[in-house]
């Protein structure tokens, strides 16, 4: 029971430190992070830059400037934890410095004891004497044996004293680096905080022109609600048709099933009652189920559909992003308008891009989709029970039922309702709209 226990308490702590170690990143990975967030802020303020031209205050300057805020606080916090971290080596090297001292000074402690003891014995009577006042020739091979060993060991410490005053330096030295660094450090933190309160600043002053804009805002709001309805009612409309569809090609797949089943039971039936004047029991057959625990889907009813689903799925938070770059403004589900009683309800994630840009496909899937809709030009892509759209595309590359793979380029990016570069992008499973940000890889 004992060791057991022992077993079970020594798992225990691995899993902990694997948990630590797993939730803690390293320096290099925080900086990683944090170079990835800067040019983050970099495209957003290239693109806030584009809105400004404008000269308009519209919701997409507000949303642009809140996901600066968000990248910005992220950045803030990334190089608080590298901080933390630096004042985690310092007291380490702290500790490494007191502890070299401490053997430096017990190894100076013993080499003086030992020149202090040659000294006083350093006469070559007493070495004589040593010798001779043995008691047989072995031992005095061991006394000489003994007086070389002394002489090495003495020798010894005086390299280890050496060598320890070497690694006190470096540890210094070390230390040293540590604090200016963490200087360095506190530095660019200072900067991005004060930056931080720039951006919280210009966030207040567009809220407060938004407020005076109320009705405005209003009618912007509407116009892409009247959007989003639109886009989710074509979207409902090819799933409910490629739905019928697969539930009408399962119903005849069974039937001729059936009917085949049917036929081979007359056969042997008759061969039966051939060879021995009797008849035998109808066999069953005709319906089959879907392998496996997954629940019935009729857009799964095909091996190809299957795998198209498991697919998207056994990808979720590593889809790759429809854009090579871009920054979402918008994001999935209901959020309220600082400043105003409005709210804006999003089952779509919209990305700020460059007009222009290479739109791709997230996984591999067929087209079912490509027009205008709501005078926004769309592709609509299945994969398997899974459909995504994309919109606000100023031109297309594919065509209604082409296979597409992960990365192939759909068309090009346009403008969204406020004239400014973007991408609108939707992920549903079977008229069920999903977050897409929870399905794309992380961005850092």
């Amino acid at each position: 029971m004992t060791k057991r226990c022992s077993i079970f308490i020594l798992l225990f702590i691995s899993l902990s430190f694997g948990a630590i170690a797993q939730t803690n990143p390293s320096r290099e990975e925080l900086q990683k992070q944090e170079q990835s967030l800067r040019k983050e802020l970099d495209e957003l303020n290239e693109l806030k830059n584009q809105i400004q031209k404008n000269k308009k205050t519209t919701l997409a300057q507000l949303n642009v400037i809140k996901s600066k805020i968000a990248k910005r606080e992220a950045l803030v916090n990334s190089i608080a934890q590298q901080v933390a971290l630096i004042d985690n080596t310092i007291a380490a090297n702290q500790q490494d410095v007191v502890k070299l001292n401490t053997e430096l000074d017990t190894l100076k402690s013993r080499y003086a004891k030992s020149i202090e003891f040659a000294y006083k014995n350093r006469s070559g009577y007493e070495y004589l004497n040593f010798l001779f006042s043995a008691n047989s020739f072995n031992d005095a091979v061991k006394r000489i044996t003994y007086l070389k060993s002394y002489r090495q060991n003495r020798e010894a410490q005086a390299k280890a004293i050496a060598m320890s005053s070497l690694d006190l330096n470096d540890k210094i030295n070390q230390l040293g680096l540590n604090k200016k660094d963490r200087v360095v450090t506190l530095n660019v933190q200072n900067d991005q905080l004060k930056v931080l309160v720039d951006d919280r600043k210009e966030q207040d002053k567009i809220i407060s022109q938004l407020k005076g804009k109320e009705q405005e805002v209003t009618a912007q709001l509407k116009q892409k609600e009247a959007q989003r309805k639109k886009m989710q009612s074509a979207l409902m409309s090819i799933i409910k048709r490629e739905l019928a569809e697969a539930e009408k090609k399962e119903k005849e797949r069974l039937a001729k099933q059936k009917a085949s089943n049917e036929t081979s039971v007359k056969t042997e039936s008759t061969k039966s009652t051939n060879k021995s004047g009797g008849k035998v029991a109808g066999v069953e057959g005709g319906l089959t189920k879907t392998s496996g625990d997954r629940p019935y889907s009729a857009l799964e009813t095909t091996e190809e559909g299957r795998e198209a689903s498991i697919s998207i799925e056994s990808s979720k938070g590593a889809l790759p992003w429809p854009v090579d770059r871009g920054n979402i403004f918008v994001h999935f589900g209901v959020e309220n308008i600082p400043g105003t009683k409005l709210n804006r309800n999003a089952d779509y994630i919209e990305i700020a891009v460059p007009k222009g840009s290479s739109v791709k496909s997230v996984a591999n899937g067929v087209v079912k989709y490509t027009g205008d809709i709501n005078g926004d030009l769309t592709v609509i892509v299945q994969h398997g029970k899974y459909f995504t759209m994309s919109s606000h595309l100023s031109s297309t590359n594919v065509s209604v039922g082409q296979e597409v793979k992960a990365g192939t380029v759909l068309g090009r990016s346009g403008i969204n309702l406020e004239g400014e570069g973007s991408l609108l992008f939707i992920l549903s499973k079977e008229g069920r709209s999903l977050d897409p940000e929870s399905w794309l890889r992380s961005r850092r």
